[in-house]
Parts: C-alpha cells; sequence; structure tokens
C-alpha cells in the first residue's frame, strides 16, 4: 500500500466529473487500499478517487478512525449514486483538499446509496447524520463539487483568492 499525495484546491482536476468505474477488479481494489492508507496518514475520514489525481468514481470513508484507539473500518464504494435523501442536518465540513479550512455545510440528514463494494457486488448503505454527510461530501468529490461550492459565494471567492495566493508562493 502506498500513500498518494492529495490535490488542493484550486487545482482544476478538483472540479472535474469522475468517470464510471467498468469494474471493480485487483488494480482498483489496490485504488481503494492505496486511498485508505493515503486517508488514514491524512488523518481524514474521507477520501474520493479525484483528491489523489485519478478520474474514477470511487470513495473510501471510515467513522472509526475519528475516534482514538478504534479498529479501522473502511468502506469501499465504486459509482455511488444518492437514490434517496430527506431530511436536513448543519455539519461543520473539513477537507483534505482544502486544509485548514471548515465552513458550516447544511445537508441531507439521512442518504441511501446504491453503488459497488470491493469484490464488485451490488452494495446499498443507509447513512445518518455523520455518515450521510461523509458520503454526500464524497460523492461531490466525484461531480466535480468542493464542500466551499455549498458556502456563500463571497467566502468562497475570499478563500479561493487565499489558497491561489498560497499556491503562487510555493
Amino acid at each position: 500500500m502506498a500513500v498518494l499525495p492529495i490535490l488542493t484546491a484550486p487545482d482544476r482536476r478538483l472540479k472535474q466529473i469522475a468517470k464510471p468505474v467498468a469494474e471493480v477488479n485487483d488494480s482498483l481494489r489496490q485504488l481503494m487500499d492505496d486511498m485508505a492508507e493515503t486517508m488514514y496518514a491524512a488523518v481524514g475520514i474521507g477520501l474520493a478517487a479525484p483528491q489523489v489525481g485519478i478520474s474514477q468514481r470511487v470513495i473510501c470513508i471510515d467513522l472509526n478512525h475519528a475516534h482514538e484507539g478504534h479498529e479501522k473500518n473502511p468502506i469501499f464504494i465504486a459509482n455511488p449514486v444518492i437514490v434517496h435523501a430527506e431530511g436536513e442536518i448543519c455539519w461543520k465540513e473539513g477537507c483534505l483538499s482544502i486544509p485548514e479550512y471548515t465552513a458550516e455545510v447544511t445537508r441531507s440528514s439521512r442518504v441511501i446509496v446504491h453503488g459497488l463494494d470491493r469484490n464488485n457486488q451490488s452494495l446499498t448503505l443507509e447513512g445518518t447524520e455523520l455518515l450521510a454527510v461523509c458520503l454526500q461530501h464524497e460523492i461531490d468529490h466525484l461531480n466535480g463539487k468542493l464542500f466551499i461550492d455549498h458556502i456563500s459565494m463571497l467566502k468562497r471567492s475570499m478563500l479561493m483568492k487565499k489558497l491561489k495566493k498560497q499556491k503562487e508562493g510555493d
């Protein structure tokens, strides 16, 4: 397993729509394992393939990792699609692709997602509260959206100017 470099805004690749996965095979399982390793190394609870520069519809989530001393329990989903969403929840979100910035985002409080698991089997997952937020956040990445796309235009444009200046200084 390898720790992959994580793209940060304003990298244009983060705004592209990821391509569907034909099937979950050994090479895709290797990507899933590398994504999990990358997520753990960055102390995150979710990661989408576009965040590591790979335009494929694959996400990895592990809410257990947020709690010290808990076993790793990654959830991998290829081609995730939200088939049902309801309710509303406001959550303070952050993102590995936008380090050191958080914002309150309103999302659905309950979602049902269909996709493929790491064995290429059909998967249905229901998420509430933090899991629902995570699923929506990571699926947004597959659609070229960042969580800051859900905040006011003024706050977003100020943040993007700051991020561009930081990139130019690197």
